[in-house]
């Protein structure tokens, strides 16, 4: 054990940089006999050893935090000695209990299940499910063992539900995808900033200093459907909020465009020399004027007037910014969307200038890297196309096969998930760094899905709802316990490293990845050994769009800056497209892109003849104390305290006309199940929307209610517009609060 780890937090894309030292004396995540994740399945541990040693968080200076953490980083050592950490092997049993059991134990009855179930139905039966929270050197080994090892084409991962839609957007318009194509200190000179979808005050809450010269300015403009925290950073002249209907994001931009176009607002000369396809976005908004925008996005035409004027004066004075989060992208037309928001921003000539331009916002911790070596159905390392000759030939040679052993595209995550159980679908399922019992859109209908597999296995630190349904957990590292490197939103590589040794039945997912492929007789070289594969991936990512071949750990060690695409030999690149895009003639593209009807989001009509009143809009997201399913941060005694439940906001009105005052009991339905918890009135939010963050398990899982509609070029699902009906509850409001024969409680015998 080091006396002090220079490192990053494990939580968002942030990756807000901290010093981890010991001896220090950490109170226990939780206090004895408190019960913080309800209704887990039974678990038998024997005498599980844990850290007698945690760590002290202590903030380090670095760009994006400056020595700031938020609560989650501050609290984030304390998991490290939980008394509910996994670190042994953990079996179900018939009476559906968890019991320890030996790692060769483990690693023979995987090995037994993949043989058959590729034996009886074909490698594609085998699936394996990633996370954005994995290391670049995990995401990395995670597909080549899906695909070399396994040899299944049915990978995937939760960005999918994160970052796709503007990722594909980014791709179409540019010709490349990084959430930020800038460091995040440009923010900081800005005059104006728009920001769409992302309530960044309370999901990264050290970004909002990059926006504190934007508010000085009164140039702060944010889009939300609630008058959330970072909304409200725009008061007192710091700024606009627009609160438009939910769903509505890309008619209102396409209004804004229109005012940019027909006031002669448009950088004129960029777009001459710089893009291509104008005329068609010209004539796709001609029909979008402000006071039609405002009959379908409840936004004022003045507001619209305005913004689209604060961003070009912003732009003629060298500062203006358009930045995107899941806000706008987490529908099904996420992709047109974000679409739009970069065309509004090629109209005032913003990406590719030097103080001025357009990003999205990175959530999980390694989003960005997460998504560029591996883990997505379409790609191979480096970003690379799957299906793309020279990518294919270009890996096979670095892996050492033939080029037919790599497997085609497969299925984005929500038709994976889909698939399980299914007679053509996956029968044997690995998970790697997700929940998807509680993170995923329609979570009764994969929950379901788990239950009907042959066989899941589980990789994870605790119990998490995911794990509970698996037939076999393999304890795994947690971030102070591991080496490796992870890439933030401004597409920055960073170095993860070890403060301090894990419990001694715990193992790395590169180790059980290696012995893995060691028993299923896989060809090409695995390591346990992060720097061994980062070197591998430095060769992988050779030439790709996500170069990191000039990138290696003794640079990163050093604090070197390393951002991609970095090619060996070169310096980097913290700001992309200062010259030219990343298309072959060097322009962006401007995609003509138009609102369509969309399907219906309520219940079918015999549903609905059984709810009084109409249906109401809802949208999930996050709160300040939690992160992502809550997994682990529900497992933090500070935050627990802080927000112990799901509570629905609505505003008073439309609260009274059901009857429902503060604090009462409300259900939450529609077709696809129903939710119960509190109501929290409150007048930051439209009266026909309301409010559910997404991090919290069963009776109050907001993905029971989502739908697993997706974009049909990104594969996002619909997380954002959701017709439910809300009404008074009755009864028992969480599991912990039912009668003790309906619990397996985590830790019992």
């Amino acid at each position: 054990m080091t006396n002090g780890a220079a490192t990053h937090c494990p939580y968002c894309a942030l990756q807000c940089a901290m010093t981890l030292t010991t001896p220090a004396a950490l109170t226990p995540a939780f206090r004895p006999g408190s019960d913080p994740v309800p209704g887990q399945a039974a678990v038998a541990l024997q005498g599980s050893a844990l850290p007698d040693a945690p760590l002290a968080v202590s903030g380090r200076d670095f760009p994006t935090n400056r020595g700031g953490l938020c609560r989650k980083g501050w609290t984030s050592a304390s998991l490290l000695n939980h008394p509910g950490r996994v670190t042994e092997p953990l079996l179900k049993g018939a009476d559906g209990v968890h019991r320890p059991i030996g790692w060769d134990e483990a690693l023979a009855l995987v090995t037994t299940a993949v043989k058959a179930t590729r034996a009886r139905y074909g490698a594609d039966a085998v699936g394996v499910f990633g996370g954005g929270g994995l290391t670049n050197e995990k995401a990395y080994q995670l597909g080549k063992f899906a695909r070399l090892a396994l040899g299944t084409s049915r990978i995937d991962y939760n960005g999918r539900f994160c970052m796709s839609s503007a990722a594909a957007a980014g791709m179409r318009a540019f010709g490349l995808d990084r959430g930020l194509p800038f460091p995040l200190e440009d923010l900081d000179s800005a005059s104006t900033i728009l920001m769409l979808g992302s309530n960044v005050a309370e999901t990264m809450p050290p970004f909002v200093q990059h926006l504190q010269g934007a508010r000085d300015a009164g140039g702060l403009i944010v889009v939300d459907p609630r008058r959330s925290a970072t909304a409200a950073f725009t008061s007192d002249g710091g700024g606009l909020h627009l609160q438009p209907l939910p769903g509505t994001d890309l008619a209102l931009l396409l209004g804004i465009s229109h005012v940019v176009i027909h006031e002669g607002l448009a950088d004129a000369g960029y777009i001459a020399a710089r893009t291509a396809g104008y005329d068609a976005v010209v004539r796709s908004v001609a029909s979008y004027w402000p006071e039609r925008v405002q009959s379908l996005t409840g936004v004022p035409a003045g507001l619209i007037r305005e913004t689209a004027r604060r961003l070009a004066d912003g732009a003629r004075r060298g500062g203006s910014y358009i930045l995107t989060g899941r806000g706008v992208e987490q529908h099904v037309d996420g992709t047109d969307t974000a679409t739009a928001a970069i065309n509004l921003a090629l109209l005032l000539g913003l990406p590719g200038s030097a103080r001025s331009g357009y990003g999205t916002l990175t959530g999980q911790g390694n989003g960005q890297g997460g998504r560029e070596h591996g883990q997505k159905a379409d790609q191979l390392p480096g970003y690379r196309k799957i299906t793309d000759p020279a990518a294919r030939a270009h890996m096979a040679a670095v892996w050492g096969v033939p080029e037919t052993l790599i497997p085609g595209p497969g299925l984005p995550a929500v038709q994976l998930l889909k698939s399980l159980g299914q007679p053509d679908g996956v029968r044997c399922l690995f998970v790697h760094g997700a929940n998807v019992a509680v993170s995923a859109p329609d979570a009764n209908a994969v929950i379901t899905g788990l239950r009907s597999l042959d066989f899941l296995v589980v990789c994870d630190f605790f119990l998490s709802e995911t794990a509970a349904e698996a037939d076999l957990i393999l304890p795994v590292t947690q971030w102070a316990e591991e080496e490796g490197t992870l890439t933030n939103l401004e597409g920055r590589v960073l170095r993860r490293r070890r403060a301090i040794a894990p419990p001694p039945g715990v193992r790395t997912e590169l180790w059980i990845m290696t012995r893995l492929a060691e028993a299923l007789d896989a060809p090409s070289m695995f390591s346990e050994d992060p720097e061994t594969v980062f070197e591998e991936l430095r060769l992988a990512s050779e030439g790709g769009l996500a170069d990191y071949s000039g990138i290696d750990y003794a640079m990163l060690d050093r604090g070197e800056a390393s951002y991609w695409p970095f090619p060996a030999g070169s310096t980097g690149t913290p700001r992309l497209f200062l010259d030219a895009f990343a298309h072959a003639d060097g322009r962006a593209v401007f995609t003509k892109v138009t609102p369509r009807r969309r399907a219906s989001a309520a219940a079918s009509a015999a549903d609905a003849a059984d709810r009084a009143g109409k249906p109401m809009t809802l949208i999930t997201g996050r709160l300040m104390e939690h992160y992502q399913s809550g997994a682990q941060t529900r497992r933090v005694a500070a935050l627990a305290e802080a927000q112990p439940e799901a509570r629905l906001q609505i505003h008073p009105a439309a609260a009274a006309a059901q009857g429902i005052a503060e604090g009462d009991i409300v259900s939450i339905s529609n077709g696809r199940g129903e939710v119960t918890c509190r109501a929290e009135l409150s007048t930051e939010i439209r009266p026909e929307t309301v409010f559910l963050p997404f991090h919290f398990p069963e009776l109050e899982s907001a993905n029971r209610l989502t739908e697993a509609a997706t974009d049909p070029i990104s594969g996002m699902p619909e997380f954002k517009n959701s017709h439910v009906w809300v009404r008074p509850g009755a009864g028992k409001l969480r599991a912990s609060e039912l009668p003790a024969n309906e619990l397996q409680k985590e830790g019992a015998s």
